[in-house]
């Protein structure tokens, strides 16, 4: 009682100056340092708390603690795609850091049930691997970060030097370099010198995309299962380098909540998941419970968030024998803030974060060996229940697109799950399996969870509320044939050659120099990044919207043709350029010598049409969801070469649209726009420009004119009671935050130019439902009659989803409005439906007018 009046006494006084002065014990015990180590405000000049730290800042207190602690070794693990370091600390007592090999290669040996039995866990250190701010603007966190690591670099107690010799730590002080850095410069160039609470400050309010994301506007807390950025990709690698036992991920939530730890609601956690995890999530609970009674900050737990999708921070290490915790401190969004719970400072925040980052260290260490025979258990008993398990592995494979393939491969081996060559010809379920292009995961592995959590379809579930996603099944995302092999079905005979992380499945190339023309399939996932780099060298290409039969093959539509004659450079430079051009894309450029064809159109046939370099605008800003506008920006800058210009809504009614040939609208509420930007748009779009609209802003672009779309819509409720706790519930059921559904399309239109199965899995969130066209051509995808595939839908719902339109063509004029129900690059691990995207940005204008739902 007598410290937590103190610490009362204290926080007034800093909040009545205005935050000018705060004693390092406010954060940290009350304990001796080391000398020689420099204290976070020695080397920033302020308090912790005073200011937002910056990234460079952060990253610079970090490696200074490296160079005076014995205690610390830094590491970086990549590179932002700002070229930020992103580091980790590897913390622990001098002792250990000398014999540091020897013990993460034993502690790694507590994931292989044949090594594991052996080993003493009574002699063996945990290991903790605490993390920061993966959002950006969630600031407390990264902030606490310093005060954490200059404790345990720089502390000086019995307690303290005890923790050391017990527990390694890996310590993550900004999982989001680039938002951090984002978000600190706005709430630093906006903060008075006297502070305002006022949450309608601009410091409060920041503007669009905000920090929460990294620089391509992606929530990296979504990508620990997709990998998809270099901060993950080498996050990953350290967390299998080291497999530790406990997984922190430090965020922050709404400025009137109070402290959320978990574990979260019970109902809501992966079945995957053993029990016995959520028990020791529990365990650990109680130490931050009693942590911040002795501080007096509110908290509550088993609320709110759940543990069901495994692509989040606090949910991977679940499926890896690892507790993974999510904290959420209510946010201040700035320095200082009014909320229901009075003025909220940004120091109290941090505070916070120290607190639950040294209870789960004490947690660590005081139940060292239960965590670490829960480790050792989780891996063993993984493999008990694979040889039990009915479903022994799983085929898949790809006879077509290499690259996409080459991604799921790269992915699984990622994840540490062994994959194999299939060994010989296989047909199941209806699907044939050639073993040049197939492969066979097996169950039996030390990562048979997450194999489960990878691969299996699931339609019914405990509750129909989720925090994230309901679905997240990767074959079907990367649209790959696949089947599950049951215990009948399966044989060690099938497993060929292990796949390494240098197997090549096979080499682009191109045939010989030809006087006449070139052509390349679409099959192939990097086919637009090469004719995008094709168009944009100056060389004239046509796509075929007629099949053809040249030099024994068959060439489908969407097959794109390159003519010899009438370029800009001569035959021996052109073959040159292609050489240079397809490397890394994966194609097969062929060289044909005669425009005449055994089968199908000749060469010279109305049916090529002339293809134009992507001009892409993408809209911005306001309204605009800016998870999905960094989705496609990624998409079009990363895979496919393109650039972009970048306009925000307010804009579109002032600037030149003509140097642009398509726009691309995502997800997202377009009320920014001025009417004059409406009819910019209009004009343009007459005038033959292509405009590419997605889930919710079809619904502006048909409220302003500009699309013709029909919506499924339900029947309005009959009255009836219904108990008011159930507000909630009811709600949330009504919500589709991620499910895949099947739908079947058009293989001979050019949206759909490069797929070969007339029925593909796609990405549904939301609950926009287009009507089929009256227009019999513009309907080119609907939803099948069953669609679910995986995940969670309402009865209602999958009522409304059932032969709905996924794609319609509208247009005005000579322009086309290309309309998509569900984001065809959702997280950008949906490999799957990525081409449509691509399809509509070079194919869209040569959809013929009879094919489109006249909006004019």
């Amino acid at each position: 009682m007598k410290r937590l009046l103190v610490t009362i006494l204290v926080l007034f006084g800093f909040l009545f100056s205005g935050i000018s002065q705060i004693p390092l014990t406010y954060y940290l015990p009350d304990i001796s340092y080391d000398k020689a180590i420099p204290t976070p405000e020695n080397v920033f000049g302020h308090q912790v708390g005073i200011w937002h730290l910056s990234h460079d800042k952060q990253y610079m207190y970090m490696r200074e603690l490296a160079a005076t602690s014995k205690r610390v070794k830094l590491v970086e693990y990549a590179r932002t795609h700002e070229d930020r370091p992103s580091i980790y600390l590897i913390i622990t007592s001098e002792k250990n850091h000398e014999n540091l090999e020897t013990l993460k290669a034993q502690h790694v040996q507590l994931s292989n049930p044949e090594a594991s039995a052996k080993l003493e866990i009574s002699k063996m250190p945990a290991v903790v691997y605490q993390g920061f701010s993966i959002h950006g603007n969630e600031a407390s966190g990264g902030n606490a970060a310093p005060l954490v690591a200059y404790y345990l670099a720089a502390g000086k107690s019995k307690e303290l030097e005890k923790l050391l010799e017990n527990t390694i730590i890996l310590f993550d002080p900004c999982f989001n370099p680039d938002g951090f850095q984002r978000f600190s410069t706005w709430v630093n160039q906006h903060k008075n010198k006297n502070l305002t609470a006022d949450p309608q400050d601009r410091e409060y309010r920041e503007v669009w995309p905000g920090g929460r994301s990294n620089h391509y506007w992606f929530d990296l807390n979504r990508d620990w299962l997709p990998i998809v950025h270099p901060e993950s990709k080498g996050r990953l690698r350290t967390f299998h380098e080291w497999k530790p036992n406990i997984l922190t991920d430090h965020h922050e939530m709404g400025s009137n909540s109070s402290f959320f730890f978990q574990p979260g609601l019970p109902q809501r956690t992966n079945p995957i998941t053993p029990w016995k995890n959520q028990e020791l999530t529990a365990k650990i609970g109680n130490y931050h419970a009693a942590a911040l009674d002795e501080i007096g900050s509110f908290y509550y737990t088993q609320e709110d968030y759940d543990d069901f999708y495994y692509g989040k921070g606090s949910t991977y290490p679940d499926v890896n024998g690892c507790i993974g915790i999510l904290f959420e401190q209510a946010s201040s969004r700035g320095h200082l803030q009014n909320t229901a719970n009075g003025e909220l400072s940004f120091p109290f925040t941090i505070r916070n974060q120290v607190t639950t980052a040294l209870s789960t260290l004490k947690a660590a260490q005081e139940l060292r060996e239960e965590l670490l025979n829960y480790q050792r258990e989780f891996y063993r008993t993984g493999l008990n229940d694979a040889s039990s398990d009915n479903v022994k592995g799983y085929v898949f494979g790809e006879s077509v697109d290499k690259g996409r393939l080459n991604a799921f491969l790269s992915l699984l081996l990622s994840h540490q799950i062994k994959t194999h060559k299939l060994a010989s010809t296989l047909e199941i379920g209806g699907k044939k399996f050639d073993p040049d292009h197939a492969f066979v995961v097996e169950m039996e592995q030390t990562q048979y969870r997450l194999i489960r959590g990878m691969f299996e379809k699931s339609t019914t579930f405990r509750d129909s509320l989720f925090y994230d996603i309901s679905a997240w099944t990767l074959p079907l995302a990367y649209n790959l044939d696949y089947a599950p092999l049951r215990k009948n079905e399966f044989s060690k005979g099938l497993l060929g050659a292990a796949v390494l992380p240098e197997t090549v499945i096979a080499k682009p190339t191109i045939t010989e120099i030809s006087n006449y023309a070139y052509a390349f399939e679409w099959d192939e996932y990097y086919a637009p990044k090469l004719l995008n780099a094709i168009l944009i060298a100056g060389i004239r290409a046509k796509v075929t919207n007629k099949p053809f039969f040249s030099k024994n093959k068959n060439f489908d539509r969407g097959t794109i043709l390159i003519p010899v004659q009438n370029q800009s450079k001569n035959a021996n430079e052109l073959h040159t350029l292609l050489e240079n051009l397809v490397v890394g894309t994966g194609v097969q450029i062929y060289d044909l010598d005669t425009g005449l064809t055994s089968e199908g159109i000749d060469l010279g046939s109305g049916y090529f049409s002339t293809l134009a370099t992507p001009n892409v605008l993408l809209v911005v800003g306001d309204g605009v969801s800016n998870t999905d506008a960094g989705e496609a920006w990624h998409q079009l800058d990363e895979r496919y070469g393109i650039a972009i210009t970048k306009i925000e809504t307010s804009r579109l009614g002032s600037v030149n649209l003509s140097p642009y040939n398509v726009i691309v609208m995502v997800d997202g509420f377009y009320n920014a726009i001025s009417q004059a930007g409406v009819e910019s748009l209009k004009t343009w779009n007459i005038n033959g420009g292509t405009i590419i609209g997605v889930e919710r802003a079809i619904t502006w672009l048909a409220s302003r004119g500009l699309a013709k779309v029909e919506f499924k819509t339900k029947d309005t409720p009959k009255d009836g009671r219904r108990p008011y706790d159930r507000l909630e519930d009811d709600g949330g059921s009504e919500v589709i935050g991620g499910a895949i559904f099947e739908t079947e399309i058009d293989l001979t239109h050019p949206i759909f130019y490069g797929f070969n199965h007339n029925r593909l899995p796609v990405f549904q969130s939301g609950t926009v439902f287009m009507k089929p066209t009256k227009n019999n051509y513009a309907t080119p995808s609907v939803f099948t009659e069953n669609p679910l595939m995986s995940g969670y839908i309402k009865a209602s719902n999958a009522a409304l989803i059932k032969n709905a339109a996924s794609v319609v063509v509208s247009g005005n004029g000579s322009g086309k409005v290309i309309c998509l129900g569900n984001n065809p690059n959702f997280r950008a691990f949906w490999y799957g439906t990525n081409k449509i995207f691509a399809n509509a940005i070079f194919f869209g204008n040569i959809i013929e007018s009879g094919g489109v739902e006249r909006a004019d």
